[in-house]
């Protein structure tokens, strides 16, 4: 090869072609679409975490609130008919423990529907064992996310 024909190769070679760049235009996009894509999935699971620790800890406060008051038992049982009634007892000794529970049953309910999205339900249902196994709540949360068709729920049993 002499030295004019390498003088030719290596003009054709300096530079990059027009349909180099455009397939380098199309592997960073597609490249871009896929990061976009997972960014939105971390955003949906990030969603979706917050609201599970929120049932979490509304299902853990009633929990806790039925420990407190032992002496109301029954009262907290949705499915007996407790539905949840705010009581407004101006001294300790005004309030029964049915008032205490009617009363907690009434602040959790609002703090479903305030931390969950809208059409977030509650429940407690009680099981008495009058045999060896102690006294049983179980509190199941629902909701169901934005854009899902799906309910998703919490349940947590509360012995005594």
């Amino acid at each position: 090869m002499n030295k004019q024909n390498r003088k030719r190769v290596h003009g054709r070679m300096a530079g990059i072609s027009m349909i180099e760049s455009l397939v380098a235009l199309v592997v960073i996009s597609v490249g871009m679409l896929g990061i976009a894509g997972l960014y939105v999935s971390s955003l949906q699971a990030g969603r979706s975490a917050n609201l599970r620790v929120q049932a979490v800890n509304l299902a853990s406060d009633l929990g806790d609130r039925i420990r407190a008051n032992k002496s109301g038992v029954v009262a907290y049982n949705m499915a007996a008919g407790g539905t949840g009634v705010s009581h407004a007892c101006t001294t300790p000794t005004a309030c029964t423990p049915a008032f205490v529970a009617e009363n907690d049953l009434f602040v959790w309910s609002n703090a479903v529907k305030a931390a969950l999205p809208i059409g977030a339900t509650g429940a407690v249902t009680f099981l008495d064992n009058p045999g060896f196994e102690p006294d049983r709540y179980t509190i199941v949360i629902t909701w169901r996310e934005a854009g899902s068709d799906v309910d998703s729920s919490y349940q947590m049993v509360v012995q005594l």
